[in-house]
């Protein structure tokens, strides 16, 4: 498996962004990874890091050995369905990073044998901190290894179960979204308290980050750290508290159900 050549199908944000992970991870060689797309003036970008850009899915795949399928989820069937006669389950291995499609649904599509992967990483996979959770069917130990070390290159893996996917969808690829948000109104509250716009943004950024390196770094719990800096009546516990009074918790929670919800319907 090592040296394997990996066709990406569907080079949008996700897509693009995996390449990218890739490459600066140096996994694979750029001129192993082909990326496909209909308007491949999109991946000029992509073609100037020595990148294969194509828009012919059928021949990304004859000339790969790892198959990334990058699609909407509207329109994996209709492209896979043309396809199919492409894959060869003594060659290929595909993996899917598309929300909402089940192993069980891909393998009715690419009938062949084919070991199929499910990955849900998030756009962090570009600068090699995604999260991505993975579940397979028809998988040897050899691929299974292989998948992981390519994902680990791009953050952590995680092994789960399929039932599991759509949440992990939610909590890691929409989570991104809501991190997001966070540093953005903590940014505006910084603004309001004086900082001017960049400053109060890299302070917000920086101590999500420290934040987040506090828990996976030193294995803590998040109100182990809480309690470090909430002294009795002291000014982080106020803001903690009328933060709560306004719903700041809750509202997380619900927003997560709410995103859940959508995508199970």
């Amino acid at each position: 498996m090592k040296n394997s050549r990996i066709a990406i199908i569907g080079g949008g944000n996700l897509g693009g962004a995996i390449a990218e992970g890739l490459i600066k991870s140096k996994f694979v060689a750029p001129g192993q990874i082909t990326v496909t797309r209909r308007n491949t003036e999109a991946l000029q970008q992509l073609k100037s890091q020595g990148v294969n850009i194509m828009s012919d899915n059928a021949g990304a795949i004859k000339q790969s050995d790892v198959i990334i399928v990058a699609l909407k989820p509207y329109n994996v069937r209709e492209v896979l369905d043309g396809l199919k006669a492409n894959f060869n389950p003594k060659q290929h291995i595909v993996i899917s990073v598309v929300t909402g499609v089940f192993l069980n649904d891909l393998s009715a599509i690419v009938d062949h044998g084919v070991p199929i992967f499910r990955a849900m990483p998030n756009t962090a996979i570009a600068i090699q901190e995604s999260v991505t959770c993975l579940c397979h069917k028809g998988a040897s130990e050899e691929q299974i290894k292989y998948v992981s070390d390519l994902f680990d290159q791009l953050g952590i893996t995680i092994n789960i179960d399929e039932k599991l996917m759509d949440a992990a969808t939610v909590l890691g690829a929409c989570g991104i979204a809501y991190a997001l948000r966070f540093i953005r109104a903590s940014t505006q509250g910084g603004i309001e308290i004086g900082f001017d716009a960049k400053t109060a943004n890299l302070i917000a950024a920086q101590t999500v980050k420290g934040a987040a390196e506090l828990l996976l770094k030193l294995n803590r719990h998040p109100e182990e750290e809480i309690d470090k800096v909430t002294t009795p009546k002291g000014c982080t516990i106020v803001g903690l508290n009328e933060m709560e009074h306004q719903g700041f918790s809750s509202s997380l929670i619900k927003g997560i159900g709410a995103s859940y919800d959508k995508i199970v319907k």
